[in-house]
Order: C-alpha cells, then structure tokens, then sequence
C-alpha cells in the first residue's frame, strides 16, 4: 500500500481537539484546531521564529 498522504502525528483532547498533521510529500507541519461548540475547525502552517514552515523530514518517524 503506498504511504499515505497527510499522517497525524500529535493529538491532544476531545471536545476541543489539537493536531499536528504532517504532508509527508512536502514535510510541511500543520495545526488542526477543532471545538465541538463549533461546526467548523481551523488549518494552519506551523512556523518557526523567523516565518519559515516547520519541517519533518520524509525519513523521520512520523
């Protein structure tokens, strides 16, 4: 089976859910932010100190 896509590397809490899903293509780190109060979530790119995407490198365990 091929690799997948997008995986989930970080998952905190239940009803206001945080994830930190990683394109294994790119190595471009997202935040997914979800509340159960809400109909919607939010996507961001996680940077570092000087604006720049944070990377996980394709070798890494993801």
């Amino acid at each position: 089976m091929a690799q997948e896509r997008f995986v989930e590397t970080y998952s905190q809490g239940v009803s206001n859910v945080r994830k930190i899903i990683v394109d294994t293509q790119t190595g471009v780190n997202y935040l997914l932010i979800s509340s159960s109060m809400t109909s919607g979530c939010g996507v961001a790119v996680l940077v570092d100190k000087d604006g720049k995407p944070i990377l996980t490198p394709a070798d890494s365990e993801t």
